[in-house]
């Protein structure tokens, strides 16, 4: 595909990947034109370790915590994965719809693990929650996102906070979805641990932040040297972290996002199929998220056909795989296999226009109507 054709595509698929953002780019290309490691003392050294350091201030001052709480890591993927490594948790708790790194992790662990149910809409049982901690071995490490990555619904996080924290555990939240989106604050949180991504903001790919609090103690999950304050070995990735720290700078300076283009289009949506189902319409959700379906429709056909008309969204659970697949969160809802099968996440971003949603309304009109046709022959 040529760069040509790839302009004139549009991109609806920013839950995934969003459009790298002006002062990210500018920043991870001077550190990239640059010499030097972060770990090395000589001027071209502290140079990059500079970058880190000014990299660092913007996430900490993004979430209102001190700088060196903010520890680096390759993506939120290896963040969730560090922030279940809790010294002293005798048990895991975790939502039943988290993303993939925080499942297979907590699976993958030794300590006795329990699964928070959500209701029909995706929001986290808090009575079952309590329950949970209740008879669960004390600390409990409990992790619940902020917001979903299919879906787009917030959860009532403050509300878990103050639940774990009666019962002397403590939260981990992967912010990962929520930030730049909505008011990310750690207080506000009441979390003890906090997961965030460069490239789901504007950044680069690659660099990813867990914002840890004072008093939580963690066992490396790469260990060989010194750096991130002993939290993470490894060199760096300067280029990614620098245009980390720019893109929550930008953002910093400008208003986030309303759902004025998200109600546009589901009303679009609508119209053409009332019979479409928006997957967690009864709860909050982020401004720029809608996950549906449309009853005999499914996700591959109308993937491919928002394909061929140049615009890119996925299904609900095509992250890791690359492939359309039954959606675990979309289960956890309790949708039928029939329906879930359908799901498309379109997820909307800094470049988004209305041309873009009326553009995304027509492919769907056309999706819509070329399987009628077919199943009416």
């Amino acid at each position: 595909m040529t760069s040509e054709t790839m302009k004139s595509r549009i991109y609806l698929d920013h839950n995934a990947t969003t459009s790298l953002r002006p002062a990210a780019r500018t920043a991870a290309v001077a550190a990239m034109e640059a010499t030097g490691n972060a770990s090395s003392v000589h001027a071209e050294g502290r140079a990059a370790h500079a970058r880190i350091d000014e990299a660092r201030a913007a996430v900490a001052a993004a979430l209102g915590v001190r700088a060196d709480m903010v520890v680096f890591t390759s993506g939120g993927s290896e963040a969730n994965n560090l922030a279940l490594k809790v010294r002293d948790a005798r048990a895991l708790i975790v939502s039943a719809i988290e993303h993939p790194s925080v499942l297979a992790a907590a699976r993958a662990d030794a300590r006795p693990l329990a699964d928070i149910p959500v209701d029909a809409d995706g929001i986290v049982d808090l009575d079952r929650l309590e329950s949970l901690l209740e008879v669960a071995e004390r600390p409990a490490l409990v992790s619940v996102m902020l917001a979903n990555n299919e879906t787009g619904v917030i959860e009532p996080v403050k509300a878990v906070a103050d639940l774990v924290h009666v019962h002397d555990g403590l939260l981990h939240v992967d912010a990962v979805q929520a930030a730049g989106r909505i008011p990310v604050r750690f207080a506000m949180l009441g979390a003890d641990l906090a997961t965030l991504s460069a490239h789901k903001i504007g950044g680069p790919q690659g660099a990813g932040a867990l914002v840890i609090g004072d008093h939580v103690r963690l066992d490396a999950l790469i260990r060989g040297g010194g750096q991130e304050y002993g939290r993470r070995a490894g060199t760096e990735n300067v280029a990614a972290i620098a245009g980390f720290g720019a893109a929550l700078g930008e953002i910093a300076r400008n208003a986030l996002p309303t759902a004025s283009l998200r109600d546009s289009l589901e009303a679009g949506l609508k119209a053409i199929t009332p019979e479409i189902t928006v997957f967690g319409a009864g709860a909050t959700r982020l401004a720029n998220t809608t996950c549906f379906a449309c009853p005999g429709l499914d996700a591959q056909t109308a993937l491919m056909g928002f394909d061929l008309a140049g615009i890119a969204v996925s299904s609900g659970a095509a992250c890791s795989s690359g492939k359309v697949t039954r959606s675990a969160v979309l289960a956890a809802m309790g949708v039928g296999d029939e329906l879930a099968a359908g799901a498309v996440r379109i997820s909307l971003g800094w470049t988004t226009t209305d041309n873009d949603i009326q553009a995304c309304i027509a492919a769907w009109d056309d999706i819509v109507a070329r399987h009628r046709s077919r199943h009416a022959a």
